[in-house]
């Protein structure tokens, strides 16, 4: 009973962990990818064009450049310019004159180079993942609290709970707030930033409001499977960490697939005709001119940490499991 005990408190901690990673890697860069050429010297691009993968966003990784660089020269001639605040020793002495410093903006960067070849702008992709990631991290947070929860009425009280509220703030949110037609009709702006075709990307952003609502319909039905099931079948309950501990599985799949995606559906916009193409998923690659870098950042060694601990939390439950099925024979 006591070695039971020491088990329990085992997994508990475990799935903490987990827990607090999972949701710190949500606002982290999972994986980052960067260009370089001739044209874009390491004195004016010293990360090349750089990009941040988040499971809800992608943001700029390009850093700011250093004093002594040609770009550094231009910003100074910038910040002398009649329209920028004057620094003072003595008011000023201890502010952070660095803290807003900013580098080039390399998601545009990289749009602008994308669309010579007839590639759609990198906000257009998984327009139904990212804004409802949020809650699908809300649904395998609950999963995890329900894990370490007692089994019974306070395991079941806690799913179902947690997933309605899970499933209400996703509905005001969506609807009742409007974000879900205020992200579509950013999507299809973003959509017409090279391509304008109005008929063509109202079809789109419909289907893209369509696809919406069916995963968050699924998503509910998922969180009515995982409570019936928990209260029918007591293994279910090896299920609540499975799913979560993918986590870094999920990301390399829909990454792999939007990047298939864009590689192979390129318009004929294009300045320069490219043939369809997987770009580099991980490692380095060659594009035209380009050389290109795609590997896993620090969000996804959180990722990795969900892994592990979930595993190991779910092995030790599966063998208490099989240990108190086998007390029950005997």
């Amino acid at each position: 009973m006591q070695d039971q005990t020491k088990q329990n408190r085992l997994i508990t901690v475990l799935t903490l962990v987990a827990l607090v990673a999972m949701i710190s890697a949500f606002f982290a860069p999972i994986w980052w990818v960067s260009l370089t050429a001739p044209n874009y010297p390491k004195d004016a691009f010293p990360d090349g064009i750089r990009i941040h993968f988040h499971f809800d966003v992608v943001k700029n990784g390009c850093s700011a450049v250093g004093a002594s660089t040609r770009m550094g020269s231009e910003t100074m001639q910038a910040d002398m310019g009649p329209d920028s605040e004057r620094y003072n020793p003595i008011l000023d002495a201890k502010k952070d004159v660095n803290k807003d410093a900013a580098g080039l903006d390399c998601v545009h960067e990289m749009n602008t180079i994308n669309h010579y070849v007839g590639m759609f702008p990198i906000a257009t992709g998984a327009p139904v993942e990212k804004p409802l990631a949020k809650f699908f991290f809300g649904f395998f947070a609950v999963m995890l609290l329900g894990f370490i929860t007692p089994e019974g009425k306070r395991r079941l009280l806690v799913l179902g709970g947690g997933f309605s509220a899970v499933a209400v703030w996703m509905l005001v949110h969506q609807f009742a707030l409007g974000h879900l037609s205020e992200h579509v009709k950013n999507y299809m702006a973003e959509a017409a930033t090279f391509f304008n075709e109005p008929a063509r990307i109202k079809v789109w952003g419909d289907n893209v409001t369509l696809y919406s609502q069916i995963a968050m319909g699924g998503l509910i039905a998922a969180m009515v499977a995982v409570v019936i099931g928990v209260a029918k079948f007591r293994r279910f309950v090896l299920l609540l960490v499975l799913v979560p501990s993918l986590l870094p599985l999920y990301f390399v799949i829909e990454y792999a697939g939007w990047l298939w995606f864009f590689g192979h559906n390129m318009h004929a916009w294009g300045a320069f005709t490219v043939k369809p193409f997987m770009p580099t998923l991980f490692g380095e690659g060659k594009v035209a001119q380009f050389s290109t870098y795609s590997y896993p950042y620090w969000g996804y060694g959180l990722l990795m940490v969900v892994f592990v601990c979930l595993t190991l939390a779910m092995l030790m439950r599966r063998r208490q499991l099989r240990e108190a099925d086998q007390g029950l024979g005997a």
